[in-house]
């Protein structure tokens, strides 16, 4: 396995870049910068989150970005030479390297919306006056990442019927945004039925692919798509602040326009020569890279944890191989019965994240994924070896006992958040039946259900809030009740990090 690793990294990259010699696994690590401030590297079994930092870089798009960083060049003329390159490598019209995939969605739709204008360039997020200031969004592809659309000022149009999407498609339509993946291929408004309803209109369709592997010829464009966007730090293992926009000549020139170095509302996306000539060695690689050797590799590794997790009987493990586009690699499934034995699999990944050597999974209430292709040489078997561990600890829990509570909660509830710098009061309706809290919590500016439990003075629960353009807020309040009106403790908001909270009685609900 190794040796066809090293083979496959020694390809040449781009033209008049020499090969690059790889090394075993723990040499090529070098020094150990993050331990040396204090930081615990991870084994990344999990797959390309940007919250433990993606993937790692290829060799030769390592080897690019340090050659770039010893020249200075013109970036519009660096633009130029790599959207014509990409173009060739891909199939597609024109290229453009963003400062990640959201980067390439808000630079896509300002090319929609301003089509390299200056004059309307420097108005936005401004559109009072524009010609084109809507886009469109089937309901399926409502998610957080829509929020670099929104940033450029445009108004969203949401449909969820081919009849709503011909009455909202009309004069000033900039463009119509499609996640790509399952929900998009089904249901009234399935790819084709998008594109077939947009065609007569010509209307341009931006489809968002950041996590899907690179399809040569392009997949979306193939389909009708007038754009597509990509994450350079995902599969493709380019730099991690580097995406991809492909499709249309016309509109990915304009999409550059409206990035930085151009003055105006982009200036903060702005991506370097390193980054760029790092993201076109990547893709350069991609066409040559032995996508099924890799395959077998990660089965291999897989493998590798599947034999050594086989002898814990309480478990249920299964390899699974998709062949969807986005995040396409193969992973073991464990599964174990979280109520008889008293830890779920989000317990188990905190534990193997505190853990040594401290590792990342994928996780959810009845088990975890070990996902294999964004791990390293070696670091199957200290996976394999970590997991049997911590799963050999599995012990059959005696029935719990039943929680009892200290004080009755019932009421209305005025909640002082803390954050990191700021504070808000919040508001809780809570309705307290034997051990176990619901309600709802209403935020600064939407209410969400509520639901939680008591034990004896501890109390925890939970709110989730959903909006309409798909950002997810997960609010879990942990702590103690002082008394039958005084409660505080700890804030988890997820993605959002931590808070404090202090809680009093505003009207009882006992009786």
């Amino acid at each position: 396995m190794k040796t066809s690793r090293r083979n496959l990294l020694q390809t040449a990259g781009l033209a008049g870049l020499p090969a690059i010699a790889v090394a075993p696994a723990a040499a090529a690590a070098g020094p150990d910068v993050y331990g040396a401030i204090g930081v615990r590297p991870i084994i990344n079994a999990r797959g390309t989150f940007t919250i433990v930092s993606g993937s790692t870089m290829l060799p030769e798009a390592r080897a690019a970005m340090d050659a770039a960083a010893q020249r200075y060049v013109h970036m519009d003329e660096l633009m130029d030479a790599a959207g014509a390159r990409l173009a060739q490598l891909t199939g597609a019209e024109w290229g453009l390297v963003s400062n990640g995939c959201s980067a390439a969605l808000t630079h896509a739709t300002a090319a929609c919306v301003a089509g390299g204008n200056p004059d309307l360039h420097v108005r936005i997020p401004d559109l009072r006056g524009f010609a084109k200031d809507e886009v469109i969004i089937p309901t399926h592809s409502r998610n957080v990442y829509d929020a670099a659309i929104r940033a450029v000022g445009a108004r969203i149009i949401e449909v969820a019927t081919p009849e709503e999407l011909d009455l909202a498609i009309g004069p000033r339509t900039a463009m119509i945004y499609i996640l790509a993946g399952p929900g998009a291929e089904r249901g009234p408004l399935a790819f084709e039925t998008v594109v077939k309803h947009a065609a007569p209109h010509k209307v341009p369709i931006l489809v968002d692919a950041a996590a899907e592997i690179l399809t040569v010829p392009n997949v979306h464009l193939q389909r009708g798509a007038t754009l597509v966007a990509y994450s350079g730090g995902k599969c493709i293992r380019g730099p991690q602040t580097a995406g991809l926009l492909l499709g249309k000549k016309s509109l990915v020139q304009a999409a550059w326009v409206h990035s930085a170095p151009h003055h105006g509302f982009a200036r903060s996306l702005k991506i370097g020569k390193e980054e760029t000539m790092g993201m076109l060695a990547a893709v350069e690689m991609w066409t040559k890279r032995d996508h099924k050797a890799e395959w077998q590799r990660w089965m291999g590794w897989l493998n590798t944890v599947k034999t050594r997790l086989a002898p814990l009987s309480q478990l249920q493990l299964k390899i699974e191989e998709p062949n969807e586009l986005s995040n396409r690699t193969p992973s073991l499934q464990v599964r174990w019965d979280a109520a008889k034995y008293g830890t779920n699999g989000v317990q188990m990944g905190q534990m193997l994240m505190n853990g040594e050597p401290r590792m990342t999974v994928a996780t959810n209430q009845n088990g975890i994924n070990v996902v294999a292709y964004m791990m390293a040489p070696g670091d199957a078997e200290q996976v394999a070896e970590a997991l049997h561990r911590a799963l050999s600890k599995l012990k059959e829990q005696a029935a719990p006992v039943a929680a009892t509570s200290k004080f009755e909660l019932s009421g209305r509830w005025a909640v002082r958040i803390d954050f990191l710098s700021g504070s808000s009061t919040h508001h809780l309706d809570l309705l307290h039946r034997a051990a176990e809290l619901s309600g709802t919590h209403q935020g600064d500016f939407a209410s969400r259900p509520l639901r939680g439990n008591v034990d004896g003075a501890a109390v925890e629960f939970a709110s989730s809030l959903n909006e309409n353009h798909g950002d997810s807020l997960q609010f879990r309040f942990t702590g103690q009740a002082a008394s039958a009106d005084e409660m505080s403790g700890k804030l988890d908001m997820g993605e959002y990090r931590g808070a404090s909270w202090t809680a009093k009685r505003v009207t009882s609900g006992r009786g």
